[in-house]
């Protein structure tokens, strides 16, 4: 997904007149609203079965089961948020509101002429938290097979009498010969050494 390319919407609205002021707005700028829902009751299960691009709710303020819903749409299927609040918001709430996955928060409901920037503007904040998590997972993917790592060299050194390097060497060999990573083949060393006393070829 890119800021400039059309995009297909879920719209959240319980309100018929003030949808479809938003529904034409978005349409002008070339957007399609593929639904149409009057809550966030089920939002997870109705993005996972329309695969819409984008998530725009409209209502006067987040309640706790919107606020509970965009995050758990958030942790499960993360798409860009834009949130249409009719009333005026204390801190609080927009804070509640971007911790639950709102990417955009705009207050006093939707002006068309605003709308592309809006758009964009999320879609873009969307994309950059999500390669922060990513980079984020990544490090805490690599610092827990460290650990692993560690751990696995330790056991082969006590196990097989030999030093960090040649410990290391025997990992790397082995994730070299079964075409897996380090982390994976040091996890299975330790799963190994904790069962029985074969050595480490045994592992493969």
């Amino acid at each position: 997904m890119t800021a400039f390319e059309p995009l297909r919407i879920l719209l959240i609205d319980n309100d018929a007149d003030r949808s479809m002021v938003v529904r034409k707005a978005l349409e002008a700028e070339g957007h399609e609203v593929i639904s149409h829902r009057p809550n966030a009751v089920g939002l997870t299960a109705a993005v996972a079965r329309d695969e819409p691009d984008m998530v725009i709710i409209d209502m006067d303020l987040p309640d706790r089961d919107t606020l509970e819903n965009m995050s758990t749409l958030n942790a499960h299927a993360p798409r860009p948020i834009v949130f249409f609040a009719q009333e005026q918001s204390d801190r609080n709430t927009i804070q509640a509101a971007v911790r639950a996955g709102v990417s955009a928060y705009v207050v006093d409901g939707v002006q068309p002429q605003h709308v592309r920037g809006i758009i964009d503007t999320a879609v873009a904040r969307f994309e950059a938290f999500q390669s922060l998590r990513d980079e984020l997972e990544q490090t805490r993917t690599q610092l827990e097979e460290r650990k692993l790592i560690d751990r696995a060299k330790g056991l082969i050194m006590k196990r097989e009498n030999c030093d960090e390097a040649e410990a290391y060497r025997v990992l790397q060999k082995a994730a070299m010969d079964h075409s897996q990573r380090i982390g994976q083949i040091a996890q299975r060393v330790i799963e190994m050494f904790g069962k029985d006393s074969d050595k480490l070829q045994r592992a493969s």
